[in-house]
């Protein structure tokens, strides 16, 4: 099995900072990519920043020059910094990792529980 959990999130006013954490750990033989999704009330999970397969990072417009993606591959880890905040950036972020299982040689995806980020204006 797979855990994939994060950490961080909260409540900041517009303009504001907050930095958010994600770990995977368990039975896996390699991570293809992990990557941070946000959801809104009324909207679709979108993605806001991630590593690619090839170890590229891409991220979504409305975020650019503003969040950072890092990642630590030794701690299979993955942050995101995210900088001038607003209110629109308001969602639940999800971290997600694509693993290779130990046992099965086979890709899955997995979610963490999310965490609220809510930004105030």
């Amino acid at each position: 099995q797979v855990q994939v959990v994060e950490s961080g999130g909260g409540l900041v006013q517009a303009g504001g900072s907050l930095r958010l954490s994600c770990a995977a750990s368990g039975s896996m033989r390699s991570i293809n990519s992990m990557g941070w999704y946000r959801q809104a009330p009324g909207k679709q999970r979108e993605l806001v920043a991630s590593f690619t397969t090839a170890g590229s990072t891409r991220y979504a417009d409305s975020v650019k020059g503003r969040f950072t993606i890092s990642r630590d591959n030794a701690k299979n880890t993955v942050d995101l910094q995210m900088n001038s905040l607003k209110p629109e950036d308001t969602a639940v972020y999800y971290c997600n990792a694509v693993v290779v299982l130990t046992t099965t040689l086979v890709e899955n995806r997995y979610w963490g529980q999310g965490t609220q980020v809510t930004v105030s204006s």
